[in-house]
């Protein structure tokens, strides 16, 4: 397994889960890490990414300002500090890594690693 995510659940509106993702050393170290998620009957979105080493974090607009994404280099471990869950945060969180250039870095095209998803929940 390249990708392992956890830390999903139930969780009440207004509450601040922390998603993990364990990766590989190889792929850690060589590619933007990013987080999708996807609803159900819904596509999957892009929610935040950070480029290698940390160089540069993004966010999707509906969780810019709620949601931090960070790298642990020395853990390999990826992570998604997510504050402030709406009802309609609820989804399958996945995490993902690939080859991305800028300017994709919000498509789901461009990550070749995909984690196994781990559903968040957010009751009313």
């Amino acid at each position: 397994v390249q990708l392992q995510a956890s830390g999903g659940g139930l969780v009440q509106s207004g509450g601040s889960p922390r998603l993990s993702c364990v990766a590989s050393e190889r792929i850690f170290s060589r590619y933007v890490l990013g987080w999708f998620r996807q609803a159900p009957g819904k596509e999957r979105e892009f929610v935040a990414a950070t480029g290698r080493n940390g160089a540069g974090t993004y966010y999707s607009d509906s969780v810019k300002g709620r949601f931090t994404n960070s790298r642990d280099n020395a853990k390999n471990t990826y992570y998604l500090q997510m504050n402030s869950l709406k009802p309609e945060d609820t989804a399958v969180y996945y995490c993902a890594a690939g080859p991305v250039i800028v300017s994709m870095i919000r498509n789901v095209d461009g990550y070749y690693y995909w984690g196994q998803g781990t559903q968040v929940t957010v009751s009313s």
